[in-house]
């Protein structure tokens, strides 16, 4: 999967995770152990451990060396020494002896004390009886034989038995300590690299979506990529924690838990295995049933995002058009396709509880069934029955931990491969590998465009087909024209935001594609068509471009955009707060705060995207006198829509259908361009054409 992907990334907080989680499984599954022994060793014999006990009468060691010969008699004279009460003793060497010791002494205790037969067992001599027993049963004689043993040497059995008591419970409550300690260290690494996943995932999506052209925006659209964003990764961080904490961890209690029954006594094993594999069944079975519904909740996820985003943002034309019914049954319809999705899955996935707790309940009700008769056929002790009923419920919760996350893996899945769509998206607009730099470095720039065409994404027909001009330092070039005639496409050319199809466009002579970025659109400043103002205040809007901007300039800015009077007008001036959008100015001001915030950057060429359209007359004209004043050695492209706003520029471009069909200043293009005649003359009378008017 995916998600596994980018944990891969972070191998040490992976490889630490897996050591404290075998460090937690190691605690939880001696516990369950220790459990078993308090029972068997601890209540059950009286805290005598083994069969070589401490303390022996000397009639029952002259007996057992009697049964004893050639080296088992060595290894038995070597483990016991006789004090000066009579009693013997174990030896350092009897406790080294170990197991080895236990089984020569097992049969001698048997015989020695006539301990009782099980139910079923042949009867006979104990001895011969011992010989014919299942280990098992012959170590449980034995322990038996022991108790007596000691309780006739002398040995408090009250006293040893709370000794060991306190002994082992002291080891339980440590391995508890140390399990939660351990936990809580798996939770903070988990944690600490799920968050720093989510984050560099945030970072790594944000940088590769602010280097993508129009183009790839519009191919995933604003509304998907702020699902993802934010949605997805969300997802894909909850469920890495998820993974480091719960997911690894049910396979390292599993394999415990396994080594853990075969130690202790493997035959009741076989119902943990079964137990295992239907778990693992039903898993797999919901897994497969609910994936494809899981994936195509986040792409429905996605649809809710844009209708709620297209809602929001024409919330104006909805209601001026009355069409808020409309708009709520299109709301209604994605949502409930959403619910419907998230229906069937909870209901599938709601599922899974019941199934296991059936599981684990069967597994016990199997193993105390089984038990019971292995325990009469002496085949396993009381307290192992008690472990391995402890061990199945904690092989089965892991699994059960593993099925609850499998209800959001199948969605971090297709998260995951979401996010990585965009991360591998390669950006249509990239710098080159050897980049140039323009020649000129003077206060304007000389923009060309050598037989330019060019053709939006996804469209048959030619935005710009076939466009040359040129535009020099210090000079206005101003391109009028119907809409859709392809003006704003000839600044979005020049800014690079798209490549041209065909041709090129040149700045200082260097083709723009052959320029980094950041230095094209460092020597340019834009006013686009729609103006957006950031939240924050007027002095961060003008002073985008540069923080540190002092406050003249930003002063010098505003009053040149003509939005100097207005603002000072405020209570408190360039500090007066500005709402997301610029929603609490007006149109106009808006637009005049847009193109201070262009002047206020320094630039060799002004890009001005029809940004005259929401001011009256004279602040159009005054605004014009002001940009001919304070930047004259600038080169400045406007686009227009009026007449008087573009009648003076050095050179008028008209475009209709993207082709140029007229070129020169206005008094040529009243002698030579239809086109231009005709929208001159919807504007104006004749009398006013030929009167002459402002300078652009």
């Amino acid at each position: 999967m995916r998600v596994f992907r980018f944990l891969g990334e972070h191998p040490r907080a992976v490889l630490i995770a897996i050591v404290l989680l075998i460090g937690c499984a190691f605690c939880d599954l001696t516990i369950p152990k220790l459990t078993s022994q308090i029972v068997d060793v601890g209540i059950q014999q009286s805290g005598i451990e083994r069969i070589a006990v401490d303390r022996m009468t000397d009639e029952t060691h002259r007996a057992i060396k009697g049964m004893l010969s050639g080296e088992d008699e060595g290894i038995f004279d070597a483990a016991y020494e006789q004090g000066g009460d009579g009693v013997w003793r174990i030896t350092e060497a009897g406790r080294a002896a170990g197991e080895r010791l236990d089984e020569l002494l097992a049969a001698p205790m048997i015989s020695i004390h006539g301990a009782a037969q099980p139910s079923g067992q042949p009867a006979g001599a104990p001895g011969e009886a011992a010989a014919e027993l299942a280990p098992e049963m012959t170590r449980q004689l034995a322990l038996a034989a022991a108790l007596k043993e000691a309780s006739v040497a002398g040995v408090d059995l009250p006293q040893a038995q709370m000794a060991y008591l306190l002994r082992t419970g002291a080891v339980m409550l440590g391995l508890a300590v140390l399990s939660m300690v351990l936990n809580i260290l798996a939770g903070l690494v988990a944690a600490r690299t799920g968050s720093t996943i989510g984050h560099d995932l945030r970072a790594r999506l944000f940088t590769r979506v602010v280097s993508f052209s129009d183009a790839e925006v519009g191919r995933f659209s604003a509304a998907s990529l702020i699902t993802r964003g934010t949605n997805d990764i969300q997802l894909i961080q909850n469920v890495s924690i998820m993974i480091l904490r719960m997911v690894l961890y049910a396979p390292i209690v599993a394999i415990g838990g396994i080594i853990m029954v075969l130690a202790t006594n493997a035959a009741l094993g076989w119902i943990i295995v079964v137990a295992v594999a239907v778990v693992a069944s039903v898993v797999f079975f919901l897994f497969k049933l609910t994936g494809p519904k899981f994936k195509a909740m986040q792409y429905l996820i996605d649809r809710v995002n844009l209708v709620a985003r297209e809602m929001l943002t024409g919330v104006s034309a909805i209601r001026a058009f009355g069409r808020t019914s409309y708009e709520q049954e299109r709301f209604d319809e994605a949502s409930a396709r959403l619910m419907r999705t998230q229906l069937f899955t909870n209901r599938a996935m709601s599922f899974m509880m019941p199934a296991m707790m059936l599981v684990m309940n069967l597994t016990s009700v199997a193993i105390v069934w089984f038990g019971g008769h292995y325990i009469q056929a002496g085949l396993i002790q009381t307290g192992d029955l008690i472990a391995f009923i402890t061990y199945s419920m904690v092989i089965i919760m892991g699994f059960l931990m593993i099925g609850m996350v499998s209800i959001m893996l199948p969605r971090a899945d297709v998260a995951a491969e979401r996010v990585m769509e965009v991360l591998s998206c390669e950006p249509t607009i990239h710098d080159p590998g050897h980049p140039r730099s323009a020649a000129n470095g003077g206060a304007g720039a000389r923009i060309t465009f050598d037989r330019v065409s060019f053709r939006y994404p996804g469209s048959d027909e030619c935005a710009l087909e076939d466009a040359s001009f040129e535009v020099g330092p210090g000079q206005t070039l101003a391109l009028i024209g119907g809409t859709g005639s392809g003006k704003s496409t000839v600044l979005k050319l020049i800014e690079r935001f798209y490549d041209a199809s065909a041709g090129a466009v040149l700045v200082d002579g260097v083709d723009v594609r052959e320029m980094r970025q950041a230095d094209l659109r460092d020597a340019l400043s834009l006013v686009p068509q729609k103006g957006y103002l950031f939240s924050g205040s007027v002095d961060t809007n003008v002073a985008y471009a540069d923080e540190s901007m002092p406050e003249e300039r930003v002063v010098h800015a505003l009053d040149t955009a003509q939005a100097l009077g207005f603002v000072m007008a405020k209570p408190e001036g360039t500090d007066s707060p500005i709402a997301q959008g610029g929603t609490n100015v007006s149109g106009g001001q808006r637009q005049r705060l847009c193109i201070a915030r262009a002047l206020a950057k320094p630039a060799r060429a002004y890009l001005l995207d029809d940004c005259f359209s929401a001011l009256d007359y004279k602040t159009d004209a005054d605004l014009r006198a002001a940009l001919r004043s304070e930047m004259s050695a600038a080169t400045k492209v406007i686009v227009a829509q009026r007449i008087s706003t573009i009648r003076d520029a050095d050179a008028i471009v008209v475009l209709k259908d993207g082709r140029v069909v007229g070129q020169g200043t206005h008094d040529e293009l009243m002698s030579t361009c239809a086109e231009y005649q005709r929208i001159a003359l919807s504007q104006l009378t004749e009398e006013e054409l030929g009167c002459g008017g402002d300078a652009a």
